[in-house]
């Protein structure tokens, strides 16, 4: 960083730390002791959707390296496209096998950050269920910036429960690095994820 970034105000962008990803099963035990919110065994990891060969070599790259697991019934990934034109690669486990999904959230953002789509990728979420009510949450972690944040949508509408994010913000600040800057808690709404 220069002089005139300095004089500008201008600060060097973040590395991502996939290894962050990690600490997503400690912060489980946390979520459901502290509020009762339990793995749904799905997530996704969200990218700018890109066109092209060299993109689908990486699919089957990250399908043949998922498929890998003799644990798995069915297939491993499966690549949507959402409303907005994202694309999302989607993993589901059985509730009981956090660790593996974030195998599987880390191995999708590594192997497309080594074949060059680094640059695309924006976010993986983590889905998480309260059994007593059927509130769903997702523990969201942004790529660019190495953190979490909670996103908790209302039920049936497009509208999201700030208490209960703000709530696990502070639920959470012991197990994950959580990301300050709240106008960056962007809304994932129909988030394959979460369902």
């Amino acid at each position: 960083m220069g002089l005139l970034d300095i004089l500008l105000g201008r600060s060097k962008p973040v590395r991502p730390d996939l290894d962050q990803l990690f600490a997503l099963p400690s912060a489980a035990v946390t979520l459901e002791a502290a509020a009762g919110f339990t793995a749904t065994g799905q997530g996704a990891v969200c990218f700018a959707t890109v066109e092209g060969e060299a993109f689908e070599q990486t699919h089957r790259e990250v399908q043949a390296l998922l498929d890998a697991d003799a644990e798995r019934a069915d297939s491993p990934v499966k690549l949507v496209r959402d409303g907005f034109g994202y694309s999302w690669l989607i993993s589901r486990r059985t509730p009981d096998q956090l660790p593996e999904l974030v195998n599987d959230l880390h191995a999708v953002n590594s192997t497309m950050e080594s074949n060059g789509f680094g640059p695309q990728l924006l976010c993986s979420l983590a889905g998480f269920e309260r059994r007593s009510d059927g509130r769903g949450l997702a523990l969201v972690y942004l790529y660019k910036r190495g953190t979490f944040y909670p996103f908790a949508p209302l039920p049936g509408t497009e509208r999201r429960d700030s208490p209960l994010e703000l709530q696990m913000k502070s639920v959470l600040a012991d197990d994950l690095r959580i990301e300050p800057d709240l106008g960056r808690w962007f809304p994932l709404w129909g988030a394959p994820g979460l369902q």
